[in-house]
């Protein structure tokens, strides 16, 4: 089967499924992965500002990990529902590559928005070993873990980019 086979009629309503598609935002005919880092920028904001000490970043680190975690988990549940690796629509990976991108980043409209087109084109380039993993790690890990590569990579040029200005 294809990255791009039909979502099952009725598959949301399983929270799993429901979580791993990003909300229903996997579910959209064109760029779902895009669309779905969107839900990561929605995270995003609430997440840096969970406590009073602000930004909180080692509970936004701790609650990223937590989501990675649960990530692995969750997109090898759907994978193996729709019997495709790495369905096109399973984007909770992109959430959190996003969310890792931001780590420790200002809570600026800006830098969310470089931040957004960095992971976006890392997670679509798949640079070396980014590529490697995609191809030779399965399950739920190896679904997460590229996006995870992404990411970071996207986090380092970041943050040059943040000293820099």
């Amino acid at each position: 089967m294809s990255k791009n086979t039909p979502i099952p009629q009725g598959f949301l309503k399983n929270p799993i499924h429901l979580l791993a598609l990003g909300f229903g935002t996997g579910c959209a005919p064109k760029m779902p992965g895009t669309i779905g880092t969107l839900v990561g920028v929605l995270f995003y904001f609430p997440l840096v500002y969970l406590s009073s000490a602000y930004p909180s970043w080692p509970v936004y680190i701790g609650v990223t990990i937590a989501l990675f975690l649960l990530g692995i988990w969750l997109c090898d549940v759907t994978a193996n529902h729709l019997g495709v690796h790495d369905h096109g629509g399973i984007v909770w990976d992109e959430i959190v590559g996003f969310l890792i991108t931001m780590t420790m980043v200002p809570p600026d409209w800006r830098y969310v928005l470089l931040g957004f087109i960095l992971f976006r084109l890392f997670d679509i380039w798949k640079p070396w070993p980014i590529s490697w993993l995609d191809s030779k790690v399965s399950g739920g890990l190896g679904i997460m873990l590229d996006d995870v590569l992404a990411g970071i990579y996207a986090l380092i040029l970041l943050q040059l980019i943040v000293y820099l200005l």
